[in-house]
């Protein structure tokens, strides 16, 4: 099934109930014209960092499902998979065999090794400083090989997920196995997790390094393409890196949206938020919330730094139950650029600015993702954030069933749900896009035409008050939603 556009859940495989089956159950009973495409967070079976540190990627986690289990949910939804182009896990086979073989071992080029990619086997204190990195150190973990030697590898994030090296044919020719097998099976489109770390180089800041990242991207989708599967970069840093991919054609995401929104909400001003909707990619997947925090590096230049310190302030003391420390060491937290929030709770947990973010995203160019908290209302989860000391888990509630049952009465819900299969019926979207010119900066006016179909979004940013009308063509006349 190829991409549609129509509305994106994003969710992990055990969170809408225990597991692929469940999934599948809710979704049909409750969202089955909701949603249109599904993006299932890593259900490889994995080693750290909930399924980011992959062991294979030929297997489905056993206690998720199996892969007839993502087969049957691609005959619904298109889905898209992920794969984390910068890294494998520390117990996949790979690594396994270079630690006990090392350089005996068919994957003895498999990792980036400090003492081949440093001219003198580690980097100066000023290459260090150049990296763009996660860690208050240089990025890598020590090699205990089984002959009693140790060596440092190239090690982005977690310790559990060590760096593939772009250099090495059989690390090329496990991306390129792993990309077909995926796209064989149910994928529509492959998201490339964490893809501006992939490549590294000397002397640079081992982020987005051009010419060679544009290779590494053209490469996957001479992959994909024979397949008819597309291919989805993600990147959290300045939003020209997207408008720069987007100029190649490839899709991209919208991480800019979130706080943008949540400036002109807080403030009252849609300014930045037009001006940023009037130039930003049509061939992208729109956010509010995803499994991480709320991006703030996204935003620079698009909002002053003082306009984004005012947003982050805001969003502590108008957002309910969400403290800095959230976001912080103390939490596990790896990027002091993400805020750890639901985004419901970052509106107060008031329904009609929720609603109103929602119907703005459903608007803007690109096609709408709702996290599946987000799709459910979900307030900031303390119990698990304290329970687990990981403050990504303020965002990561794990709903049963029954719970699922009782969050879908819930009116704010039921109207998002109304919205999200308007969105996702009526063909204006699929057609051409204005924003127009309006007497207030409180107001926002944007429409959507294909042909004889119409929609059209008034809002007030202060008041939270909006209104969706749109072109009955039984009749001719413009009817409210």
């Amino acid at each position: 099934m190829s991409v549609k556009n129509e509305i994106m859940l994003i969710t992990y495989a055990d969170s809408i109930g225990e597991n692929l089956k469940d999934l599948s159950n809710v979704l049909k009973k409750y969202f089955k014209d909701a949603i249109g495409g599904v993006h299932i967070l890593p259900f490889f079976p994995s080693s750290a960092d909930r399924g980011f540190a992959p062991i294979t990627y030929q297997e489905v986690d056993e206690k998720f499902g199996t892969w007839e289990d993502i087969e049957a949910l691609s005959e619904d939804f298109y889905l898209m998979h992920d794969f984390m182009v910068n890294h494998i896990s520390r117990q996949s086979k790979f690594y396994k065999d270079f630690q006990k073989n090392k350089d005996n071992s068919p994957y003895s080029d498999f990792f980036i090794r400090y003492k081949d990619f440093w001219e003198n086997g580690e980097p100066t204190e000023e290459e260090v400083d150049l990296i763009y990195k996660r860690k208050p150190r240089a990025p890598y973990i020590d090699v205990n090989f089984s002959d009693g030697t140790t060596e440092k590898i190239w090690c982005t994030f977690a310790e559990e997920q060590v760096d593939l090296n772009m250099e090495s044919e059989v690390a090329r020719k496990f991306i390129k196995d792993s990309l077909v097998y995926l796209a064989e099976h149910g994928a529509s489109i492959i998201r490339l997790d964490a893809f501006a770390y992939a490549v590294k180089k000397a002397g640079t800041n081992c982020f987005f390094i051009e010419p060679d990242i544009w290779e590494l991207l053209d490469e996957a989708k001479a992959i994909l393409e024979p397949y008819n599967v597309d291919i989805l970069p993600e990147i959290h840093e300045h939003y020209s890196i997207q408008l720069k991919i987007a100029d190649q054609d490839h899709w991209v995401y919208d991480f800019s949206l979130p706080m943008l929104l949540l400036h002109s909400l807080y403030s009252g001003s849609t300014n930045r938020l037009t001006a940023w909707l009037k130039k930003c990619p049509s061939k992208q997947f729109t956010t509010l919330d995803t499994h991480d925090g709320i991006g703030v590096v996204d935003v620079k230049d698009l909002l002053s730094d003082e306009e984004i310190e005012m947003t982050r302030e805001q969003l502590y003391s108008r957002g309910s139950n969400v403290k800095k420390v959230y976001s912080s060491a103390a939490y596990d937290n790896l990027d002091i650029y993400q805020i750890n929030c639901t985004y419901y709770s970052a509106l107060g947990n008031n329904d009609d600015a929720y609603l109103l973010a929602r119907a703005i995203q459903f608007f803007a160019p690109g096609i709408p993702q709702v996290y599946y908290v987000g799709l459910l209302a979900g307030e900031n989860d303390i119990e698990l954030l304290e329970k687990t000391k990981v403050g990504r888990n303020i965002n990561r509630h794990y709903y049963t069933k029954e719970e699922i049952d009782k969050e879908v009465e819930k009116p704010v819900v039921q109207k998002l749900i109304k919205l999200m299969e308007f969105r996702n019926s009526y063909p204006a979207f699929d057609g051409d896009y204005t924003i127009h010119d309006t007497s207030s900066e409180e107001l926002l006016e944007i429409s959507w035409q294909n042909g004889k179909y119409e929609a059209r979004l008034a809002a007030n940013l202060k008041s939270y008050e909006y209104t969706i009308e749109y072109r009955d063509l039984e009749t001719g006349e413009y009817r409210a939603l």
